[in-house]
């Protein structure tokens, strides 16, 4: 069975990862015959906002604690997975991703990538694994190639400000429609826009959809077995 690890970054889309973007990509996997691995940085969310008023509370919250709301309690720190026994890597948006697993939501094209999620994107790359980016989280990998020399392709849709920042961090961005993906096929990344452009669950469905399929596949070609 392919094994996917699934990176979540909280729970909701103002503080962490977008619930119907992570939930639809568990989805994906499960019909597509793959085990999800959920994991999560263990550490503090960079603030806690108020879903109802999207005001910012004065509370804090744990990463790994609110993603095991998503993952029914089917979660692990960051620091306990072996990415040589995962065949892929899969990272649903929200802001959690820009606010937890880097800094983009803050610094722009100017971000740091959490330590861990940065080594864990490196080793997936350098033992060839195909990855997988939705939203807004092209940006986390954008960041973590940034000094890096090889220029990946990514797609967040068509925001202008966002697309420029992937450009300015090295990468190239390309436009895609939220039902569709883009595949970096030198670097084995898939990307979709999802939230970025969908107006609806079912459109953003139809890109995550798709980009799990491509990311099954891709393992199925027997580019990276699972140890």
């Amino acid at each position: 069975m392919v094994r996917v690890g699934v990176c979540l970054a909280g729970s909701g889309k103002f503080d962490g990862s977008e619930i119907h973007e992570a939930v639809l990509s568990l989805r994906a996997l499960a019909l597509g015959g793959a085990e999800a691995v959920c994991f999560a940085p263990n550490k503090p969310q960079m603030d806690v906002v108020n879903h109802l008023n999207g005001e910012v509370e004065a509370s804090s919250r744990n990463v790994l604690e609110e993603s095991a709301r998503i993952a029914r309690g089917e979660v692990v720190a960051i620091n306990e997975i072996d990415v040589s026994q995962l065949d892929a890597l899969l990272f649903p948006g929200g802001f959690g991703a820009a606010k937890n697993l880097c800094n983009f939501a803050v610094a722009g094209a100017d971000c740091e990538v959490d330590e861990d999620v940065a080594k864990l994107i490196k080793t997936a790359h350098q033992l060839g694994k195909p990855m997988g980016f939705i939203c807004i989280a092209p940006t986390l990998c954008a960041a973590t190639f940034r000094d890096s020399g090889q220029r990946v392709e990514l797609t967040i849709g068509s925001d202008f400000e966002t697309a420029a920042a992937i450009e300015a961090m090295g990468a190239k961005h390309v436009a895609c429609p939220a039902n569709d993906i883009h595949l970096d096929h030198a670097h084995k990344i898939v990307s979709t826009p999802a939230y970025m452009l969908a107006k609806d669950i079912a459109e953003a469905a139809d890109g995550i959809d798709r980009l799990v399929n491509k990311l099954i596949e891709l393992c199925g070609a027997g580019l990276t077995p699972a140890g």
